[in-house]
């Protein structure tokens, strides 16, 4: 008896030396062991190589278990002849064999491109498709305008075209990258973000290293929207609240200029102070504090308005005002002993003041204040006095014109020489 089940045990496993020098091709053309030792690819080796791999081991460990004992022989000998059995099973079971496996790559893409949630899916459903991007644009041609690229899917692989370059993948690649995600929902006209600098206002001149907060006005632009920089940076489309505003967040950033009127580009790379504004504005202003203020120079301050994931906002049309606000100001030593000039800053806003000219900064409101009540003063003597030599020649002269403030007398204008003097 013992030497009956000897032979069968050892004809099991010559039966399984075979069956793992021997590859095993399924009907994907995908081959699993032989003597080369060639890897599946992922997802692709079933469970059934997996047992037949384990097969040497289990045959080996019921060597010794038989002088010992028969019920491990049994054992032994049982799973053998499974992992034979399984070996030798038609590609139909291999593979759901395989699908049964959460772990496989291969698998589990698979079942994302058959996803009925269009979300998770990946293939490109035909509804989002843009039959625009088919047009070069050239149908129509302009002096100078250069041809669009074009594509049938949306550029859905358009980082292929440029293999030299990392995906983005929501890093800040310095070196430079292609980012696959789409830009999203694009603001309409009525809904185009606009900033403005409350504080420092343009021509402003502030106290060197002292601390000062920057205030900034913000409109159609739902702050308090932000994402790690540092892994989803341009990692999703933008999108906008059920008014239509975009949600996202601002910045500030701060660049030091050789001086007030320089015509040179700055380089980006360089700045004196920048800050997100990851807050939601409080009353439609955002604030940042400088904490310790900056050194004497001339400095423009810019903002970037941006959507959550950190990319420009992006609005309907190509004309538009700006969607950022920039500014230019003093940091002096002795703040109240400079002003900027009108040679250093020239046609500045005004922001709708009338009577105000823009740019020019008033470090003593209260001495321009006196000065305009000293001029008005001289103005009235000089009026009095012009009136008194008035009364000593011709009391009116003829006058055939027009324009002038006075009365209509007779057949032509007749204006008073006290008239002309308070024009």
């Amino acid at each position: 008896m013992k030497f009956t089940t000897s032979l069968s045990s050892l004809f099991v496993l010559l039966l399984a030396q075979q069956a793992l020098a021997s590859p095993l091709t399924f009907g994907s053309g995908v081959a699993v062991g032989g003597k080369n030792g060639a890897a599946a690819p992922p997802g692709q080796v079933s469970s059934s190589a997996a047992a037949a791999s384990s097969a040497p081991a289990k045959a080996a460990s019921s060597a010794p278990a038989a002088a010992s004992s028969a019920p491990a022989k049994a054992a032994s000998t049982a799973a053998a002849a499974t992992a034979v059995a399984s070996a030798a099973a038609p590609p139909a079971a291999s593979a759901s064999a395989a699908a049964s496996s959460s772990a496989a790559p291969a698998q589990a893409s698979s079942a994302a491109s058959n996803s009925s949630d269009p979300q998770s899916s990946l293939t490109l459903d035909p509804k989002v498709i843009a039959t625009g991007f088919e047009n070069d644009g050239q149908d129509v041609p302009t002096a100078g305008q250069v041809a669009s690229l074009t594509s049938s899917n949306n550029f859905i692989n358009f980082c292929l075209t440029v293999p030299n370059l990392p995906i983005t993948n929501g890093l800040q690649v310095k070196t430079g990258s292609c980012n696959p995600a789409p830009m999203g929902v694009i603001a309409a006209t009525t809904n185009m973000p606009s900033s403005k600098f409350q504080f420092p206002t343009n021509g402003d001149t502030i106290q060197s290293n002292t601390p000062f907060t920057i205030s900034m006005a913000i409109s159609h632009l739902e702050t308090g929207f932000f994402v790690n920089a540092n892994e989803n940076y341009f990692a999703a489309p933008q999108f906008v609240n059920g008014a239509g505003d975009i949600q996202g967040h601002s910045h500030v950033v701060i660049e030091l200029l050789t001086a007030l009127d320089q015509t040179a580009a700055t380089d980006p790379t360089r700045f004196a102070f920048f800050k997100g504004l990851n807050d939601k504005a409080a009353n439609g202003v955002l604030t940042a504090d400088v904490t310790n203020g900056l050194p004497a120079g001339v400095y423009r301050l810019a903002s970037i308005n941006t959507a959550a994931n950190h990319q420009p906002v992006l609005v309907a049309v190509a004309q538009h005002g700006s969607l950022d606000d920039m500014v230019y100001f003093t940091v002096a030593d002795n703040a109240t002993a400079t002003a900027a000039t009108p040679a250093a800053i020239k046609g500045a806003n005004t922001g709708g003041k009338p009577g105000v000219q823009g740019g020019f900064a008033q470090p003593n409101k209260q001495n321009n204040n006196n000065n305009n009540n000293q001029n008005k003063a001289q103005q009235n003597n000089n009026n009095q006095k012009n009136a008194q030599q008035n009364n000593h020649g011709n009391n009116a002269i003829q006058q055939p014109g027009n324009g002038f403030r006075g009365g209509f007398f007779g057949g032509g204008f007749k204006v008073k020489r006290n008239a002309l003097n308070r024009m």
